[in-house]
């Protein structure tokens, strides 16, 4: 049977507040928790970018700054009901980067709009106090009863191989930008609630693992795992992080943003020697009160570093 196409918009939008990385969420008690999302009109809306802007105002009240093109979900079935006859629905993922939460309003008496920890949805991936116990206690073992079971499919890489890259099982290393990989296993092997929902779990083992985060509509944890994803690769080779800054910072608060977003924890000299290397910063003059203890200088980032080489990011190297 033939089925319309109808193109969405989505919006993951990322500020980081008190040592955590928030995602702004539009819930309601019919749907749970959503991003920002809406149709695209093509007689309302001259771009995708505007369409997007224009449904994120509307629904939260929020003006976007800074706004980068993620993927195109279309896969069958991602907003599929019972009997659901309706248009097939392709949505266009965007990561947006917001200063410290600002109020927001929701769109109706029934709709909350709020601001979330990100680790709320995908709790394995905060390795800022170590290796998060659920890998090995939940994850893990759950994982390795699903890559005994056969046939195989036709990827690259045998399920063992996938399971030990993405979760840094047997002495690999950990990936923090592998976030879609992880989630998308999880998926697969039915250990997530929306494989449940999807009816999805038949492929898998249906054994779900114990606070493996919040689910969210349709497949709108799949497009927050990409943001995130994405963010956490671009901080080395972009100085994107300064998006989410206030003008003046400290290095220690400059730290702090990173630890969250990368979710890892960095070592002090050595993250400040990285940022007096990349030249990413400059003094702003005056020092802060606000850590308690001794006052700290004021930094701001250095616009001048965007003329002077094609990848101005922080390299983070390996895990401290």
């Amino acid at each position: 049977m033939k089925k319309d196409i109808q193109l969405g918009l989505n919006a993951a939008i990322v500020a980081v507040e008190a040592l955590t990385p928030k995602i702004l969420t539009v819930t309601s008690a019919e749907t749970g928790d959503a991003l920002p999302f809406g149709p695209f009109d093509p007689v309302r809306h001259r771009t995708l970018e505007i369409g997007l802007r224009s449904w994120v105002e509307a629904q939260t009240s929020l003006t976007l700054g800074y706004v980068e093109q993620l993927y195109t979900f279309g896969d069958r079935g991602r907003h599929a009901r019972v009997d659901d006859k309706g248009p097939h629905i392709m949505s266009v993922g965007y990561l947006a980067l917001a200063r410290p939460p600002e109020r927001t309003d929701g769109t109706a008496d029934r709709t909350e709009v709020g601001w979330r920890d990100w680790y709320a949805y995908f709790p394995w991936e905060d390795w800022r106090k170590g290796r998060p116990a659920m890998i090995d206690e939940a994850i893990g073992p759950r994982l390795e009863k699903w890559s005994a079971l056969s046939p195989e499919d036709a990827r690259p890489l045998r399920r063992p191989e996938r399971v030990q890259l993405a979760f840094g099982h047997d002495n690999a290393p950990w990936d923090e930008e592998r976030v879609l990989d992880r989630f998308e296993l999880l998926y697969e092997a039915g250990l997530v609630e929306e494989a449940r929902r999807d009816g999805r779990e038949s492929a898998g083992l249906w054994d779900p693992a114990p606070n493996l985060g919040i689910a969210m509509r349709f497949d709108h944890r799949r497009i927050l795992a990409t943001a995130i994803s994405r963010l956490r690769a671009k901080l080395k080779y972009r100085p994107v992080v300064f998006e989410l800054m206030p003008e003046t910072f400290t290095l220690t608060e400059l730290q702090h943003t990173v630890e969250a977003i990368s979710g890892r924890h960095l070592h002090k000299q050595n993250f400040r020697r990285l940022v007096e290397q990349g030249r990413l910063v400059e003094p702003a003059g005056g020092e802060s009160v606000s850590t308690g203890g001794r006052p700290a200088a004021l930094y701001r980032f250095r616009r001048e570093v965007m003329g002077e080489r094609p990848a101005p990011g922080l390299r983070l190297g390996g895990r401290s």
